[in-house]
């Protein structure tokens, strides 16, 4: 109020008209009191003030978030928990299909049955190398297809689709492909080495032991790689170009701007692909089934071929329970995995 009389004194000295004065004094206060009085009306009782646009909640808009989510519960409860609910407790029961007259309940005879197997083991072992086998290369090559992807260049979006295409084909069918590519007499891959000089004689791939997985990781790492690529491609998109002026203006090279912008900054999707991802390939026989089905000798086998392989034996009682220690595992290593990264996170806060 005051720096608006004063105002209006320094305009009535200036046109040296009293009159024009008192008027801006006059109009200076009423914008005064109108300003007040709308803030007053703006406010809410209790010095709270409403946002404009907000709208509350009503019983009417949560009965139509429940019509429409209604169908949807109903369709993943009938096809999705309840067979795996079905499937839970054939573990704990006799479910073999040379005798369905007897479906008793036998407790944990099923899951000691195939801990009590040599097998397991071996087939435990398989999924460990089958799993760090496929994603390790899977993560370091779609990183770097990812952070070329990144750039601009002329057909990107060519080169994009290309690379995408793999993950649109059947895992099953990709399996196929490379049964044929590593087949010991006619296989592109047997004849491309000798042409290279690097092997003399035909490599029989997936009949020996001793190569038969480092086959079938090969095949699983060429039809990963799309998925870390997608994933880390959309996260680099969501980078600021701003922060790689700014290191390139500190001088920073692309190692250093590597490791300290375009990681700590995709940090969290990262940690989500890669846990996601071995989840995914834990589960996935579909390449395994098509090249080798888990032979020779069980060398290739891995936890949920084996399960296959049991169900085909007409034991569905142990293939459920071989199939609930999948689950188990997948929970242990998802909680000891999400409490490393919080761990983490706090320390850095």
């Amino acid at each position: 109020m005051g720096q608006r009389v004063v105002a209006g004194r320094e305009v009535g000295g200036a046109s040296g008209n009293v009159g024009v004065s008192g008027r801006t004094r006059m109009s200076g206060n009423a914008r005064a009191a109108g300003s007040t009085g709308a803030s007053r009306k703006a406010s809410a009782p209790g010095g709270s003030t409403r946002r404009p646009g907000r709208r509350s909640f009503t019983a009417r808009k949560g009965w139509t978030i429940l019509g429409f989510m209604t169908p949807a519960a109903i369709f993943v409860g009938v096809f999705t928990y309840y067979p795996m609910i079905q499937g839970s407790q054939m573990a704990f029961r006799r479910w073999n299909l040379t005798n369905l007259t007897d479906t008793s309940w036998v407790g944990f005879d099923n899951f000691v049955a195939v801990f009590s197997d040599p097998a397991f083991y071996t087939i435990l072992g398989n999924t460990l190398l089958w799993v760090l086998g496929s994603i390790i290369p899977q993560l370091i090559i779609g990183f770097g297809l990812a952070l070329w992807l990144r750039r601009k260049f002329r057909f990107r979006g060519l080169y994009q689709a290309l690379i995408f295409f793999p993950w649109a084909i059947s895992g099953f069918l990709i399996g196929i492909l490379f049964r044929w590519m590593f087949n010991s007499e006619f296989g592109v891959v047997n004849d491309l080495l000798q042409k290279a000089g690097v092997i003399d004689t035909p490599i029989p791939w997936l009949a020996d032991p001793q190569t038969a997985m480092f086959a079938v990781i090969v095949a699983n790492v060429w039809y990963g790689v799309t998925f870390f690529a997608i994933m880390i491609l959309a996260a680099l998109q969501s980078v600021p170009d701003d922060l790689f002026e700014a290191a390139a203006l500190d001088g920073a090279g692309r190692l250093r701007t590597l490791w300290s912008i375009t990681i700590p900054y995709i940090r969290t999707t990262l940690a989500l692909t890669i846990l996601l991802r071995v989840i995914w390939i834990f589960n996935f026989p579909d390449i395994i089934w098509a090249m080798t089905g888990g032979g020779p000798a069980n060398q290739t086998h891995i936890v949920t071929t084996w399960m296959i392989t049991t169900t085909q034996r007409g034991d569905y009682g142990q293939a459920s329970a071989i199939g609930l220690i999948v689950v188990g595992l997948l929970l242990v290593f998802a909680a000891f995995y999400l409490l490393a990264l919080r761990d983490k996170k706090e320390a850095r806060s």
